[in-house]
């Protein structure tokens, strides 16, 4: 028996922007059996909406008590003022959870969060059971993250002051490196050659062997993605990231977040009719948020990456807060422009 097993296991769920982590956590709660188990959600921006989502979504364990929400911030930029405190509160319960499941930010670099784990606070309690990253396998079909080493190569030669790396890439490259299983989510939007394609390009560019296991709505049985037993804080030599020389440091900037608030709507089709254009026109990486609508006491749960969105009532409002969506792009995004273009 390891040693990892007599500490309290967590799960990283790690992946890009849109790519159903919070589906996939969702779906685990369902099946999870009786087990207790704690989620701790991290958000990039002021107003989290995945902890809304989650939170007494009516399935056992989903109670608010569960979920610990972190947002305007990265976890792995926030170790010592957040993340530690949080994961030290949640073992102190008179019943600490027998399992903890942490949603990464879409924008976080995973390694810094696993090799918080060897925090002398920490370290002898809870061990990292495996990370998850999940994968929009659509959006990666579409290249949105694969570079195209001879067109850098010859934009260096041509300019060799210019820094051409691509920070999105970079996230979704260290996402898969610091991976223990890789779930292919939304495999049900692919055909069968690109998601073979797609699973052998993932596989190829991995630093060892995972699985790349295809879901649709991250549907997978919990014994696939836990007990995995991989101990990953001691064995971060095996996970490579971009920032290693960084010693783990790295700044955000490439990315930003704002929230626009709505008014009440006697419909919502226009509004989602206008959100894929507005992404598409201003490239903005992802947009969600709730929706208030005349005389329904549902709240409206508005999702969207790229041009691909969706929306479902989830639950009755809770208080009175207005609708609202947060917005998530690079840097230098046209902010006004784009809550003009959402309100129309």
């Amino acid at each position: 028996m390891s040693q990892s097993l007599d500490k309290v296991p967590a799960t990283v769920v790690t992946g890009f922007l849109g790519a159903g982590k919070t589906t996939l956590l969702r779906h685990l709660m369902q099946h999870a059996g009786g087990r207790r188990i704690a989620i701790i959600v991290n958000e990039f921006g002021a107003l989290g909406v995945d902890g809304e989502t989650l939170k007494d979504c009516g399935i056992p364990g989903c109670e608010a008590e569960n979920i610990v929400e972190l947002a305007n911030g990265c976890l792995c930029c926030t170790v010592a003022d957040d993340f530690i405190p949080t994961l030290q509160t949640l073992l102190d319960r008179p019943n600490p959870p027998e399992h903890i499941l942490i949603e990464t930010s879409g924008l976080a670099l995973p390694k810094p969060l696993i090799k918080a784990f060897n925090w002398p606070a920490i370290r002898s309690r809870v061990t990292v059971d495996g990370v998850v990253t999940v994968v929009d396998g659509p959006a990666v079909a579409e290249g949105r993250f694969a570079d195209d080493p001879e067109a850098v190569a010859a934009q260096r030669a041509a300019d060799p002051s210019l820094d051409h790396d691509n920070p999105l890439a970079e996230v979704y490259e260290d996402q898969l490196n610091a991976a223990d299983i890789v779930v292919l989510n939304k495999a049900d939007l692919l055909d069968t050659a690109a998601l073979e394609r797609l699973r052998s390009e993932i596989g190829a560019r991995l630093p060892r062997a995972v699985k790349v296991v295809p879901a649709r709505e991250g549907a997978l049985e919990p014994a696939m993605l836990l007990g995995l037993e991989a101990a990953a804080e001691d064995d971060l030599a095996a996970r490579p990231s971009h920032h290693d020389a960084e010693d783990g440091a790295h700044e955000h900037d490439d990315f930003d977040s704002f929230v626009v608030v709505l008014p009440e709507y006697d419909s919502a089709d226009a509004l989602l009719a206008r959100l894929p254009e507005v992404a598409a026109a201003h490239d903005v990486l992802r947009i969600k948020g709730f929706v208030r609508l005349k005389g329904k006491p549902m709240r409206l749960a508005v999702q969207g990456v790229g041009r691909r969105f969706r929306s479902h009532f989830d639950r009755a409002w809770t208080d009175d807060r207005e609708g609202h969506l947060v917005v998530i792009g690079q840097a230098g995004m046209d902010q006004a422009a784009i809550a003009r273009a959402i309100l129309g």
